[in-house]
């Protein structure tokens, strides 16, 4: 919902919601907690609609959401898994349009990253590290209910270098990744410092902690007047979902809320060796940004551009392309995997 100092965000102002304020449970998931432990009591109305499922890891407790098409409907059995940003109320209606379109062609699934959400939200370092667990995590929770297969995963914003990272790792698991608005192309400087290394500022982190008025900064930091004008931001616009106001407003009062946007703000989840990761991912990378707003520097795109598993497209939105021309965002994602990834 706020960007950090010196650092860059895109996700600080993209806080996407539910479009609906008030959702019951019996209209929108499900929970599930079935061949793990015993799910928690979601305080948060479900972000999505499906299952929400509760999955233990080595990142802490993980929420996700799943859904499927019966199986005549089905048009593949490859899984997506969707990765919302990381700001000061991020959650997986971040991805909600992708969610509800694949949910009624493909198995999709949507995770809520540590200190988010549904997700353990507790008082603990928040790191590229932890991040990409979750990722590993869900994909080897994907690839067990699926046959080990691999999987496709879009993630958005600062999501992308979690989801990268993951992908420069476990490579194996991956069919393809696509990146949304992804963080790490501001300017045309290098991110090549050692691996894993982060941008993270200790005595800013320390600043927002340690004072007496932490918790009353980050309820000022998080108003719905504040909220809605970093929304506007993200989409270059004022004619924002009003939903995913009133959703973002709802997910900053949640207990431990605080915890990881601080985190977040002192630069401890930006990556300083990204560029390198990028570069040496091999796999089809689909790459989309908006042009309007104030999150449209990708200049160091330029670095990847050229190479051939790299389709890189710009749309004529905010930093979140999909909710505002869905049909446009699928229609071009759905020409990559045919064109890059199922002819690879």
């Amino acid at each position: 919902m706020f960007r950090p100092i010196s650092i860059e965000p895109l996700a600080a102002a993209t806080a996407t919601l539910p479009s609906h304020p008030t959702i019951h449970l019996s209209e929108a998931a499900t929970d599930s907690a079935a061949g793990k432990a015993q799910a928690p009591a979601y305080t948060l109305p479900p972000a999505l609609t499906g299952e929400r499922r509760t999955l233990q890891s080595k990142a802490g407790s993980l929420c996700y959401y799943h859904a499927a098409p019966g199986s005549q409907e089905q048009r593949t059995d490859v899984p997506l898994l969707l990765i919302h940003s990381v700001n000061a109320a991020g959650s997986a209606y971040e991805v909600k349009p992708l969610y509800d379109h694949y949910a009624k062609w493909r198995p999709v699934y949507a995770l809520e990253l540590p200190g988010f959400g549904g997700s353990d939200r507790s008082d603990r370092a928040y790191t590229p590290r932890l991040m990409t667990d979750a990722v590993h995590a869900m994909v080897e929770e994907i690839r067990r209910l699926h046959g080990e297969g691999k999987v496709d995963a879009i993630a958005l914003s600062l999501g992308s270098e979690f989801l990268a990272r993951a992908a420069h790792e476990s490579s194996d698991a991956f069919r393809s990744i696509g990146l949304v608005s992804p963080t790490g192309f501001k300017g045309t400087g290098r991110l090549d410092g050692p691996a894993e290394s982060t941008r993270g500022m200790p005595w800013l982190h320390n600043f927002f902690v340690r004072a007496p008025w932490s918790q009353g900064l980050f309820n000022a930091l998080t108003k719905r007047s504040v909220i809605r004008y970093f929304l506007n931001k993200a989409w270059g616009s004022k004619d924002i979902d009003l939903g995913l106001l009133e959703y973002s407003v709802a997910t900053t009062r949640q207990p431990g809320a605080k915890n990881a946007p601080y985190h977040f703000l002192a630069g401890n989840l930006f990556s300083a060796d990204i560029t390198t990761i990028y570069e040496s991912l091999k796999l089809p990378v689909f790459m989309v940004h908006g042009e309007r707003g104030d999150f449209v520097d990708f200049k160091g795109k330029s670095v990847v551009a050229k190479r051939p598993n790299w389709l890189i497209y710009e749309m004529p939105t905010g930093a979140l392309p999909y909710f505002e021309m869905p049909e446009s965002f699928v229609a071009e994602y759905e020409a990559f995997l045919q064109n890059q990834v199922m002819k690879a």
